[in-house]
């Protein structure tokens, strides 16, 4: 039996879990009981979950947040949102392929009384956000719910295993988003006005004020007096020839499997998009044991943080800029990714075609609102407020503190007093949201003294546990600025604190006292112990990746308060011990097979993936005349699907702009407040409307 789990992490806690037995399409697998059904088949192996309905196309995980319904299976013969569905003992799981056969229905039907939840304030989404609203609500002893569609509150915290960037005094900054999400949920426990509603999906919102909450088979309706929406953000899609084979998908889906569900959700890998979440992804992968093949970025330089981007250089992994994905291939699933240059119009050349072997394509372009409450309700005229990825797009650290101004003006609005939203909240949110700023390179030739830390931070971002670490205080940011670069002067002990704490894995200790011809160097390092053998020689790089020497390990330790960071201590030779940056802990194989010529056109690929419409149709459609999206609903089914048009109407409103449309001539789609799909008898009350 398959069990692609994984068996260690550095970061994460892996211990023994509970089996219970269930089947797919026949064969008995096993899972984890309460686990998403989707993360169960993974685990076991299982990448192709059905086919779909219009032309038998291969069916897998694509969003993994409930946001689509590409992971749809029969679980004891109805059909549910694998991703979104806990595993039970003796499921019968099958693939929804062709028009399932209704279950067998003896008695009455009985629809009593829709029950309703009163509260003064409503926040949809626990995340980064949401959190930090809820605990400035609940120390003012404000009746407070709080509706999350998963079990455990933190939302996308709960995937990040790497350390925070930011303040350490306002945002948590040098601990780790899974660590930042339990300070912020034992900081609820302990506020009785704040109620938490987990597993609920929240599928409508009402122009009385009231919201559709969807626990399992139970639709409750919610009454409020105030409305915050902190729902977060969902990936934005890419289109090219066999985008929708399973084994491609989001950044986030994979970060679900890998870090809350700890299933080695792939072998090889390919990452397209080289901003913060494709770089982070790529090194989650990293620390899994996951092979990442290589980054491709269409802009000249990655939009990310550059010591985000170093730390993929300095392990080896290949960052392909100016390049875009060409087409995936595979038979039923994923087993080649084609990419190519591209010029200044982001038009591939031919001749310049990479193809790699790799079962798994990460696409990672940027992120959406998920911002269709925000905007009904605000079309309702009621007071509504957004805070976190709803309102804006950025950083999980100034997440926090939207989260935390909004609370304080909904404290204001109920009271109708003036709460003190201190000055320095806005101005930290921006600074937190800011893009990275200049880049200083340094020769990297100063010698301080016997013993001190080498920064290799050489792009300004919001960030300062290095500062705020030091005992000595000895590193500082110019004017005390957040965004500045941080330089070290005065007296280091050697303790090798901000080495452990630096989130870019930007910092080294350089320590001369022993050997004037052989210093110690330590490096931190967060994949695993397994690749550190006491008096092997590995290549060193420089904060670029180039290998510059090779260097002997010597030991490595850790700092208790730090968890996750090994400090490893090698002999360097003394001319390249200040340019030193990392080590490379393991030999690359190269996964690229050869080129394929450009070939294929972009008029087949799918942008509907719901309805399998290809984009040549809505060109057509679009060159035909129809500047109404509804009408180009009606003519090609484009945003019919089950995910509402949630993953297309981007790709949709692109191909628009493509075509010359001005935005003032297109006529949006008529959004209904039903947001998710909810079946006919749960929502109308159906007693027991989960079995029925």
């Amino acid at each position: 039996m398959s069990d692609f789990r994984l068996k260690d992490h550095p970061v994460l806690r892996v211990s023994e879990r509970p089996y219970v037995g269930f089947t797919f399409n026949g064969r008995k697998c096993r899972g984890v009981p309460g686990e998403a059904i989707s993360s169960a088949l993974f685990a076991n192996g299982i990448r192709v979950f059905g086919t779909h309905h219009k032309d038998g196309s291969p069916q897998g995980i694509f969003c993994a947040n409930g946001q689509c319904a590409q992971c749809l299976v029969l679980a004891n013969g109805l059909p549910v949102k694998s991703c979104m569905t806990p595993l039970k003992a003796d499921m019968a799981l099958r693939s929804c392929e062709g028009l399932p056969e209704l279950p067998a229905f003896k008695g009455r039907l009985e629809f009593p009384e829709i029950e309703t939840l009163t509260c003064r304030v409503l926040i949809l989404g626990a995340g980064p956000a949401g959190l930090a609203a809820a605990i400035e609500l609940g120390k003012m002893k404000v009746d407070t719910l709080l509706v999350d569609d998963k079990s455990r509150v933190g939302g996308k915290l709960l995937l990040q295993t790497h350390k925070f960037f930011g303040s350490v005094d306002d945002c948590h900054a040098g601990t780790r988003g899974v660590d930042i999400a339990e300070i912020l949920a034992e900081e609820l426990r302990t506020l009785p006005s704040v109620r938490i509603l987990p597993d609920t999906t929240a599928c409508a919102v009402f122009s009385d004020k009231k919201a559709g909450l969807l626990t399992g088979g139970r639709y409750r309706l919610a009454v409020f007096e105030k409305l915050l929406i902190a729902t977060g953000a969902r990936e934005k899609s890419l289109p090219f020839p066999g985008c929708t084979l399973p084994g491609v998908y989001g950044a986030g889906a994979f970060q679900t499997l890998v870090n809350r569900d700890l299933v080695k959700a792939a072998g090889k890998l390919f990452v397209v998009g080289g901003g913060n979440v494709g770089l982070i992804a790529a090194y989650h992968a990293i620390q899994a044991g996951i092979e990442v093949a290589g980054l491709a970025e269409a802009c000249p330089e990655c939009g990310g943080y550059k010591v985000h981007e170093d730390k993929l250089r300095r392990l080896g992994v290949p960052l392909y800029t100016s390049h875009t994905v060409l087409r995936a291939r595979g038979d039923g699933k994923l087993e080649r990714v084609t990419i190519a240059e591209v010029d200044r119009n982001f038009k591939a050349l031919p001749g310049t075609e990479k193809t790699f072997e790799v079962d798994t394509l990460l696409v990672a372009v940027g992120l959406n609102p998920v911002d269709e409450f925000f905007k009904k309700s605000k079309e309702f005229g009621f007071e509504t407020w957004a805070a976190g990825d709803a309102e804006e797009i950025a950083e999980a650290s100034s997440a926090m503190f939207s989260g935390k101004i909004a609370g304080l003006k909904i404290l204001n609005s109920l009271e109708k007093q003036s709460f003190h939203i201190p000055e320095e909240w806005e101005q930290k949110v921006e600074i937190l949201k800011s893009r990275p700023g200049r880049t200083v390179l340094d020769t990297g030739e100063e010698r301080p003294g016997k013993v001190f830390p080498r920064i290799h931070c050489v792009q300004e971002i919001p960030c300062n546990p290095c500062v705020t670490s030091c005992p000595k205080l000895s590193i500082r940011i110019p004017d005390d600025s957040l965004m500045g670069l941080p330089g070290f002067s005065g007296e280091c002990s050697g303790c090798g604190t901000c080495v452990a704490i630096c989130p870019g894995l930007a910092i080294t200790l350089v320590d001369f006292r022993e050997n004037e011809e052989l210093p110690f160097v330590t490096f931190p390092f967060e994949a695993g112990k397994q690749f550190l053998v006491k008096g092997k020689e590995y290549p060193l790089t420089d904060r670029g990746g180039r290998v510059i020497g090779t260097g002997e390990f010597e030991k490595s330790r850790e700092i208790k308060k730090i968890r996750g960071t090994i400090l490893a201590v090698f002999r360097v030779p003394a001319d390249i011990a200040l340019k030193a940056a990392s080590f490379l802990p393991f030999s690359k194989t190269s996964a690229q097979v050869g080129e394929t010529p450009l070939g294929e056109t972009a008029s087949g690929c799918i942008i509907c993936r719901c309805e399998r419409v290809a984009e040549g149709k809505i060109r057509e459609a679009i060159r035909g005349g129809i500047r109404d999206l509804n009408r180009l609903k009606a003519v090609t089914r484009a945003t019919m699907g089950a995910c509402g048009g949630k993953t297309c109407t981007p790709l949709i409103e692109r191909i628009f702009r493509e075509e010359g449309v001005p935005p003032e001539e297109i006529t949006p789609n008529t959004i209904r407040p039903l947001f998710v799909e909810v079946p006919l008898g749960v929502l109308s009350g159906l007693k027991g409307g989960e079995d029925k």
